[in-house]
């Protein structure tokens, strides 16, 4: 309880990481680098996004071979820089660099608290943690975000505001060299599916195969994943400067752009629970529909209180598929593969922030932010939809509808052959 704890706090302090830049880094490439299209302003986004979703492919594997508790330790040594070059940097193409170090900080810490807490929790425990866990990162990306905001509008938008990410770091670091490692916990739940068949054992290769595209669960995971994270990655550049331009004050929109993630994260104490006793399928395609609906009501809205409101039900919708797809992957993929699985997973997922930040600033240069923000919308609809006919319940003893029947097919379970096959 106690090391579960631990990892709960950890990944705080890693969300915190990300939440100080939601709010200034997109104004501060307009207001100090001259910055004026957005897909240029955004460019610090797709640098993070396909960094973190490259590490993250990685990930398992380099636990697997050097454990979690040293990939987490790394990850956090690797974050202490993040701060200190936004703070000196002179050039846009350092405020990128920067970037490409947050991704790696993100893909190795986040992933590591996923993997230690999977290596904690039993099967039926796994909402929950994943809750836990995710609803400790995105409070404190949401609590960032707001105290970035706040501390911009009292000094400026560097360097005061990124000296809290330098604490961040090295609170973070502190914390992950006193966590004990997981591994005995792994070994022991790898050794209870001792005598699956050798479909079991898998390559790198056929494990992201089956992520991706060949297991119909998994790969529904897998895209609305994408879709949520691409959703993601057109708020994080384009709120602030659609809100800008509809006269909000700087420590208003850190408010706004706030509200998403706290809702995200408040909500996941909840989703990630519930999820483990009615069922994930059905969470995961609400949820993306209630995204599509949260974004055309912000354009939809004209005032401050409107905005704050579609704000959280953004985070709402977020929160439903958030833990929920975790839980969905680990529930389908077995201990052996499961962190390959994952990392698979999170990096289609995150690769999600940059293709978001990519579409979002053509289509605002090109129509306005208002259309970039509207079109997107239709991608985690499809995703839903996708989910809905395409996904399999995981959860055990839930039937694809989510009513109590035959129980779902789980690759943890000696008798399967694979994830996704009935026994």
């Amino acid at each position: 309880m106690v090391q579960f704890s631990l990892l709960v706090l950890v990944n705080l302090f890693v969300g915190s990481m990300v939440g100080l830049e939601r709010t200034v880094l997109p104004l501060l490439g307009e207001e100090v680098f001259g910055l004026a299209a957005a897909s240029a302003t955004l460019s610090f986004i797709v640098a993070f996004g396909f960094t973190k979703a490259l590490v993250n492919l990685a990930a398992g594997a380099l636990a697997d071979r050097f454990g979690r508790k040293r990939i987490l330790i790394f990850g956090w040594a690797v974050g202490i820089f993040v701060p200190v070059i936004v703070i000196v940097a002179t050039a846009w193409w350092q405020i990128v660099l920067a970037n490409v170090l947050l991704g790696v900080n993100q893909g190795l810490t986040w992933s590591m608290t996923v993997n230690m807490k999977m290596d904690l929790a039993t099967s039926r425990q796994r909402g929950l943690a994943l809750g836990l866990n995710e609803f400790a990162g995105y409070s404190g990306l949401a609590v960032a975000s707001a105290l970035s905001g706040l501390v911009a509008a009292e000094y400026f938008l560097r360097p005061e505001t990124f000296y809290l990410g330098i604490a961040f770091a090295l609170v973070g670091l502190v914390l992950s060299v006193i966590v004990r490692g997981t591994e005995d916990h792994l070994a022991s739940q790898v050794s209870q599916g001792a005598g699956l068949s050798e479909d079991e054992e898998l390559s790198g290769r056929e494990i992201f195969a089956r992520t991706t595209l060949t297991d119909p669960t998994l790969a529904s995971c897998s895209v609305s994943g994408l879709a949520t994270n691409l959703k993601d990655g057109m708020a994080w550049g384009l709120f602030p400067l659609y809100f800008a331009a509809a006269g909000l004050a700087v420590d208003r929109i850190g408010i706004v752009v706030a509200v998403y993630p706290a809702a995200w994260g408040v909500f996941q104490l909840f989703t990630g629970p519930l999820s483990d006793r009615l069922g994930r399928k059905w969470m995961i395609v609400s949820g993306m529909l209630t995204q599509a609906g949260a974004l055309w009501l912000i354009l939809l809205s004209g005032s401050y209180g409107s905005w704050l409101a579609s704000s959280m039900l953004l985070g709402l919708g977020t929160a439903l598929v958030y833990p929920t797809l975790l839980a969905a992957i680990s529930d389908a993929a077995h201990p052996s593969w499961r962190a390959s699985s994952l990392g698979v997973y999170r990096a289609w997922r995150d690769s999600g922030y940059a293709f978001g930040a990519l579409i979002a600033g053509v289509l605002a240069d090109l129509l306005g932010a208002a259309w970039s923000i509207g079109l997107v919308a239709l991608l985690p609809l499809a995703a839903g939809l996708l989910a809905a006919f395409g996904m399999q319940e995981t959860l055990r003893g839930r039937s694809s509808d989510g009513s109590p029947g035959k129980r779902a097919p789980r690759s943890d379970d000696p008798v399967l052959k694979g994830p996704g096959k009935p026994g």
